[in-house]
Parts: structure tokens; C-alpha cells; sequence
């Protein structure tokens, strides 16, 4: 597979070489070279409260496809597991539930709440069983407040990917956001997930694309701060909009901040507000496609048409508009890189830094 270069200075680097949005091969590859080392976000913990303890869910639909199941057990205690039954690969999760055991309506194969195999009818006479194998795999998992992530390998630490963000809005209380299904909405955009991630990660284009979004920012102190999995744009407040009331404990104390717009590799991007949270998952469906999930969760109802964090479904379509022209030049053949603007494309260029990484890392080569 072809291996990718980003040079480490911005000012002498071009742009990720197109092939990694025009070829096929490049788009399944990432598959398991990006999304299947690093974190996903699974859902809310609110799922399997209640009436229901377990409850399935697909992680990267269209993608990775990889059907999962969230269940809490007796003692409160939450797993994130492998939904796919251990005999003949059935999903043994269809719905919500409330269950004591998990069964397999199938052949009847039982698991506990933790995933160890339990019981099987007719295998008696079946040798060297059970062994681990029988159990359903249990994943990597992290709960942040009520927010779920979960990952399909060990390779990297969730506080390798977010803890600079967890520990940067370590005041923020996380455990008082509200998950808000009603406002949550789904965007399919005709463009390949990259594409959008790069328009996120640059503050360049908000002058240009969102007029009302700039009229409450000041660009002017608009600054990207770059970590070694994530990335923060810090927008300040314009004198009079809504800003966050910051304790002496934040690094920011003092500053007029509207929003903390964090993302995390390869397609996360947590966008905190007066009002609350909106999480934005950017789920590749097609190398020229994508749906971008906004999660939304409230923590003040009266800031949330204010502010920076106002008018978001305006501001989401004019990137959709602009991503997806990109997404047609990105496929001429008279264009091959871009160059940088090193003062405001910073988190592009670590972007793409990370994508060749991770690219070429599974290839066997290095940036």
C-alpha cells in the first residue's frame, strides 16, 4: 500500500497526498490502520438504566459494522461486549432488554452478564470444552460522566487520546449533562470523513463560511493548541456574548471562552458551551461519504440559544456545502497537495501527520 509524507514543519510540509481520499484500497485500509486501535463513542450510560440492562448497539455503522453490547450487571458494574454468540455467530442481543443472563435464541448457548460462557445444550460429547474462546470478548471501555467509549483493541489508553481534554475541562461538571435524543440529529454529507475532520480542525475558513458564527467569536484570538492525539481551538467571546463563568482551578480563568472546541483522533470532536456539549462522530459510510452525528447533551436549557453554541444546524450546513466542494476538487487531476498556513492551520497539519502515521504504521513504515 502506498506510504504517505507530511513533513513535521508546517511551513515546509504539503497537504496529505489525495490517494488517501481517492483510493479504495487507502479507505478499507483505514479500517483497521485508524479506527480500530483508537476510541469510539458507544452511547449514553442511560441506556441500561431502567427497564432495560442490556442493550445492542453497532459500532461504525456502514464501516467497521461491528455489532456490540452494552450490559450492566447486578452489581452496577458496566461492560462493553462483543454481541456476537460464540457457536455460529449469531447476535445474541436484538433489542433493549432486561436480563439476568444473556441467551443466544439460536441454539440456546448462555453467557453471564460478564461475558463467560455459561451452558450449551448438546455439547457433552464435544472435546476440550468450553475454553476462553467460548466466552464473548469483553472491549476496552471508558464511561465520562454518562458519555461511553469503547475501543476494539488495547493498542492505545482512552487517557492517551482524551486525557489532555479531560484534564484541561477537569472542572466541568460532566456528571450533570443530560443526553438529549429530541436534539440530537444525524447529517449525511457527500464527502469522505477526512474531509470533514480537516474542515473541523481550522478556524481559517470561519471569517469566510459562517457569518454569524464569526459576528460572536473574535477571530483574532481564535488559537489552536496542539496535543499528541487531540487538539484544542479556544474561541473567545466578543465583549457581551455568553462565555463560560470559569473557575480559578482552569487554565483559561480570566478569559472570555464561548466554546472549547476539542477533537480527538481520528474523528471525535467535543464541543463544549455554556448551554452544554455537542458531541459531533464523524462515521465514514463510502470513500465519498460520511454521517456526522451531533450528540447532544444539555446542562443549562436557557444558554442554549445563545452564544457561540446557538444556531448549530446553520453553521453545520454551510460546512456541509463547503466540505462537499472540496470533496469534487479533491478528485481532479490537476490537484495533488495544498500548503499550509501555519498560522491558522496548525490542527490540519497535525491531522494529517497522524493519518500518515497510523497509515503508514500498518503498512510497516513510519511517517
Amino acid at each position: 500500500m502506498k506510504s504517505f509524507f507530511v513533513d513535521a514543519d508546517i511551513a515546509q510540509a504539503k497537504t496529505l497526498d489525495t490517494d488517501f481520499y481517492n483510493n479504495q484500497d487507502c479507505y478499507e485500509a483505514a479500517k483497521e490502520a485508524i479506527f480500530a486501535p483508537t476510541w469510539q463513542y458507544v452511547g449514553d450510560a442511560s441506556m441500561v438504566e431502567g427497564d432495560a440492562n442490556a442493550h445492542p448497539v453497532v459500532l461504525l455503522p456502514d464501516y467497521l459494522n461491528e455489532p456490540l453490547v452494552l450490559v450492566k450487571d447486578g452489581e452496577n458494574t458496566l461492560r462493553c461486549m462483543s454481541n456476537v454468540c460464540t457457536h455460529r455467530g449469531n447476535l445474541v442481543v436484538t433489542e433493549a432488554c432486561k436480563v439476568r443472563h444473556l441467551r443466544c435464541k439460536y441454539h440456546g448457548r448462555q453467557f453471564s452478564a460478564d461475558g463467560k460462557f455459561l451452558s450449551m445444550p448438546e455439547f457433552k460429547e464435544v472435546c476440550d470444552f468450553p475454553t476462553a474462546a467460548d466466552d464473548l470478548a469483553v472491549l476496552p471501555m471508558m464511561k465520562w460522566g454518562k458519555l461511553v467509549f469503547a475501543s476494539l483493541t488495547a493498542a492505545y489508553t482512552p487517557q492517551q487520546l482524551m486525557g489532555d481534554m479531560m484534564e484541561r475541562v477537569a472542572w466541568y461538571p460532566m456528571n450533570e449533562l443530560v443526553y438529549r435524543p429530541e436534539l440530537s440529529k444525524d447529517y449525511d454529507v457527500a464527502a469522505h470523513w477526512a474531509l470533514y475532520c480537516e474542515n473541523y480542525l481550522e478556524g481559517f475558513h470561519i471569517p469566510f463560511v459562517h457569518e454569524g458564527l464569526n459576528q460572536v467569536l473574535d477571530f483574532g484570538d481564535y488559537s489552536t493548541e496542539l496535543y499528541e492525539y487531540s487538539n484544542l481551538q479556544l474561541g473567545i467571546g466578543k465583549d457581551g456574548e455568553v462565555c463560560f463563568d470559569l473557575p480559578e482551578s482552569s487554565p483559561d480563568y480570566g478569559k472570555q471562552v464561548a466554546a472549547y472546541y476539542f477533537w480527538v483522533f481520528p474523528n471525535m470532536m467535543f464541543n463544549f458551551y455554556p448551554w452544554g456539549l455537542s458531541l459531533n462522530v464523524v462515521k465514514p459510510t463510502g470513500i465519498n461519504s460520511c454521517k456526522v452525528s451531533f450528540v447532544t447533551y444539555v446542562l443549562d436549557e436557557s444558554k442554549r440559544d445563545v452564544g457561540a453554541g446557538s444556531g448549530l444546524d446553520a453553521v453545520e450546513l454551510e460546512d456541509e456545502a463547503i466540505v462537499q466542494q472540496v470533496q469534487q476538487g479533491v478528485r481532479s487531476r490537476f490537484y495533488k497537495h495544498g500548503r499550509y498556513s501555519v498560522n491558522r492551520e496548525q490542527g490540519t497539519h497535525h491531522f494529517h501527520r497522524l493519518v500518515a502515521y497510523f497509515m503508514n504504521k500498518y503498512s510497516g513504515g513510519g511517517f
